[in-house]
């Protein structure tokens, strides 16, 4: 809104004064009785009492927010502390809600104003400015502060997911996956004869009793994957039954599968594609999925639909060998030149689609049942092309478990460099 006006202003009690005042003055004019005139001293008397001896010059105010990152569902409490010169002082907060927020209580004390909100959905808002009327004593007379707004980071609450599939090839890192070479992990593989100079970490028995020679235990190596995480930001379609977004779906999806990986020291990465390409390099740690999400918060404010180069992604957020992951309605047809971009850089991605609901069709509208069975072929036909060039697609529920999407990755290793 408009910025609030400088200086004293009347207050609503002082206008209603003088409002009455004037109204008994015009009485007495136009019937001609001055007893008309007693009415309005009585408004004149008051108003003159209430005047305040002292007017409020100098007013300075200080924001406290808590928390200032959060999570949907959560309570943000926002403390405005007011200092000004001159008497006592009556506070009234005009409030402007920021979209995210709602608004729960309002406590205004002697020099403080509390607010709570609630915040509904993820992404960085703006609990939108607060203009404060401080009145004096009487009420009469009133001087207006705005108090700017100040953003809040909500974060989605994440998808339970525990699995995570293992791609085909492994960095040389240590971690918690078995890899198919030879190591210091604890899986066992195989036996094989002793050298000299080998520590001899565990004998095997029965083998060197047989052949009577030393031999060993042959370990596999533990090796940690790179994960990247693609989202599809070109829309956000809403389900016309359920009213659920696409876009929140597809989020809420990715930071789940994202600190399923971090739980077993795998190292995660993000890419956005929308209005502009965001993207984080892989990283490993807590602090790793709190950097991921502060990274997507901002998808929802990319409005840009026809900026150039958004299939290609930057080569230093994508690792060799690293499983990519891409969530997506299959809305949008250039998420298709990003797969394309990806398988030819050598990379076998997998499609997470998350449902973005059917069209509504008004019963007995020939043309729109017509255009409904085209979109669906036309959903299946993008479905059957991506699994002909052998790109997994996997179909993710809203509100199940997304490890029932990616139950079937589990059967063997999947992504890497394809042969």
């Amino acid at each position: 809104p408009a910025p609030p006006p400088g200086g004293p202003r009347p207050g609503e009690r002082a206008l209603r004064l003088l409002s009455a005042a004037v109204v008994a003055l015009g009485a007495a004019l136009l019937t001609g009785k001055p007893w008309l005139l007693a009415l309005a001293a009585a408004p004149l008397v008051l108003l003159a009492l209430s005047l305040p001896r002292a007017y409020v010059r100098r007013i300075e105010t200080a924001v406290t927010v808590e928390p200032r990152r959060c999570f949907e569902g959560d309570t943000v409490t926002v403390r405005i502390s007011v200092a000004h010169d001159g008497g006592a002082v009556r506070l009234d907060p005009g409030v402007t809600l920021g979209p995210g927020f709602r608004l729960d209580e309002v406590v205004a004390g002697r020099s403080t104003v509390t607010l709570r909100h609630t915040a509904l959905r993820w992404g960085r808002w703006s609990l939108g400015p607060v203009d404060l009327d401080v009145y004096d004593a009487g009420g009469t007379v009133r001087r207006s502060v705005r108090v700017n707004a100040v953003d809040v980071s909500v974060f989605p609450h994440a998808t339970h997911a525990r699995f995570t599939p293992i791609p085909a090839r492994l960095p040389q890192r240590l971690g918690e996956h078995t890899a198919a070479q030879t190591g210091e992990g604890v899986e066992i593989i195989g036996v094989r004869a002793w050298e000299p100079g080998e520590r001899q970490r565990r004998i095997h028995w029965p083998s060197t009793t047989r052949r009577g020679t030393v031999q060993l235990y042959r370990f596999a190596a533990e090796r940690a994957a790179d994960t990247v995480m693609l989202l599809d930001a070109f829309g956000d379609v809403v389900d016309p039954a359920t009213g659920v977004s696409s876009l929140d779906e597809t989020v809420r999806a990715a930071t789940g599968l994202a600190r399923a990986y971090l739980r077993t020291h795998d190292r995660v990465g993000v890419v956005s594609t929308g209005g502009t390409t965001r993207w984080l390099r892989p990283a490993t740690g807590d602090a790793a999925f709190y950097r991921i999400v502060e990274s997507v918060l901002d998808v929802r404010k990319d409005r840009r639909f026809d900026a150039p180069g958004l299939e290609r992604v930057p080569q230093p957020a994508l690792p060799e060998g690293a499983l990519v992951y891409v969530f997506t309605p299959l809305s949008d047809a250039r998420i298709l030149k990003v797969l394309r971009d990806l398988q030819g850089r050598a990379r076998r991605p997998v499609v997470v689609e998350i449902p973005s609901g059917d069209p509504r069709v008004e019963p007995g509208d020939a043309a729109g049942e017509l255009g409904l069975r085209l979109w669906h072929a036309d959903r299946d036909a993008m479905r059957f092309a991506l699994r002909d060039s052998g790109v997994p697609v996997l179909r993710h529920t809203v509100g199940e478990p997304l490890d029932l999407a990616l139950a079937p990755l589990l059967s063997g290793r999947v992504g890497g460099r394809p042969r």
